[in-house]
C-alpha cells in the first residue's frame, strides 16, 4: 500500500505521534539495522545503495528516495536486503559498529587513536625534556651568567646594586 499526497503526510504524522505504528511497517528492519550501527536511517539507505549499485547515491535521487521512504513508507529492495544482511551478520557476531565504513556519511563520527593517551603523555614528556635540557644546557654554557632564562646577561653587563661592594665576592 503506497500512499501519496495528503495520505502520505498524514501517515508521517500518525507515526510521528504514535511511534509504535512504525514497528509493524516495512521500515522496521531498516530502523533496527540503523539503530544497531548507531547511524541514521537515511545513512543506512546511502550505504545500501552504495553496496547494491557500487556507486554513490546520485544527488538527483536523494529527494526522490527520501520522500518515498519517509512519506510513503516505500522501502527499496536493495535497502531491505542490506538491512537483513547487517542484522544477520550481527546475529553471528561479525559486526563491528565502530568500523568507519559504516560511518562514512556521519560527519559527527570521531575515531579514537589507539593508545592515544599514552602517546600524548610520551609526546608531552619528550617536549618537556627538550625544553628542560635546553635551559640546563644554556645555564652550563653561560658560566658567569646572572639569569637562568633568556635574556642571558653576564655579571660584567649588569651594574651592581647600590650599596653593595662588587669586589666582596
Amino acid at each position: 500500500m503506497e500512499l501519496t499526497g495528503v495520505e502520505g503526510v498524514m501517515g508521517f504524522f500518525d507515526v510521528f505521534f504514535r511511534p509504535d505504528l512504525e514497528e509493524q511497517s516495512e521500515k522496521s528492519e531498516i530502523i533496527d539495522a540503523a539503530n544497531l550501527l548507531q547511524i541514521g536511517e537515511f545513512q543506512l539507505l546511502q550505504l545500501a545503495y552504495k553496496q547494491w549499485y557500487g556507486e554513490e547515491l546520485p544527488a538527483e535521487g536523494v529527494d526522490t528516495l527520501f520522500s518515498a521512504y519517509m512519506l510513503r513508507q516505500h522501502v527499496p529492495v536493495w535497502a531491505r536486503h542490506y538491512a537483513r544482511s547487517v542484522l544477520q551478520q550481527h546475529s553471528y557476531g561479525r559486526i563491528d559498529i565502530n568500523d568507519p565504513s559504516y560511518h562514512r556519511y556521519d560527519r559527527d563520527y570521531v575515531t579514537h587513536v589507539p593508545q592515544g593517551v599514552r602517546r600524548f603523555c610520551l609526546a608531552s614528556l619528550w617536549c618537556g625534556l627538550v625544553i628542560f635540557g635546553g635551559v640546563a644546557l644554556a645555564a652550563l654554557v653561560s658560566q658567569d651568567g646572572v639569569s637562568l632564562l633568556p635574556p642571558y646577561f653576564d655579571r660584567s653587563e649588569v651594574a651592581p646594586p647600590t650599596g653593595v661592594n662588587p669586589d666582596a665576592d
